[in-house]
């Protein structure tokens, strides 16, 4: 129960910034927190990780509802044997459920976290996208460590 507690402090952490950039900022305007390193900049994605298949909204409406129904399931099978399994999960739930709500409510993603590596621009990204991230990164982890032990 408390992965699911997780997702929605995801979900309404990601609401709450991504309401804050549509709010206060124009489209492209970029407020620099840390200069030449990190930017707080209004960007709208209306395709996937990249900008990659742009305009499928339908798509991502189907996969997303396939994949909280595949996370649910799991959650409920597997989280109470493994609390990491929970938080993956539970981070990668908040992260679908958040980037779903913006792609119902304005047809694109609101991205906003703009990071420089040196000369690299890395591609914007929302609260969503990190739990995602990081909530996979637990799981391939976790799948990675099992493959080897019983291997």
């Amino acid at each position: 129960m408390y992965y699911y507690l997780l997702a929605i402090i995801i979900i309404a952490l990601d609401q709450m910034t991504k309401r804050w950039v549509v709010v206060n900022m124009e489209l492209r305007e970029s407020i620099p927190v840390i200069e030449d390193i990190f930017y707080i900049t209004s960007h709208r994605n209306p395709g996937a990780a990249w900008g990659i298949l742009q305009d499928q909204m339908y798509f991502f409406y189907i996969v997303t509802i396939i994949v909280i129904g595949v996370i649910v399931y799991y959650m409920t099978k597997y989280a109470k044997e493994n609390m990491w399994i929970g938080i993956g999960l539970g981070l990668v739930l908040g992260g679908a459920i958040g980037n779903f709500i913006d792609r119902l409510i304005y047809q694109e993603v609101v991205d906003f976290l703009n990071v420089y590596i040196g000369t690299y621009n890395y591609p914007i990204f929302n609260v969503a996208d990190s739990a995602l991230v990081v909530g996979v990164i637990i799981l391939a982890i976790l799948t990675i460590k099992d493959e080897f032990i019983k291997g």
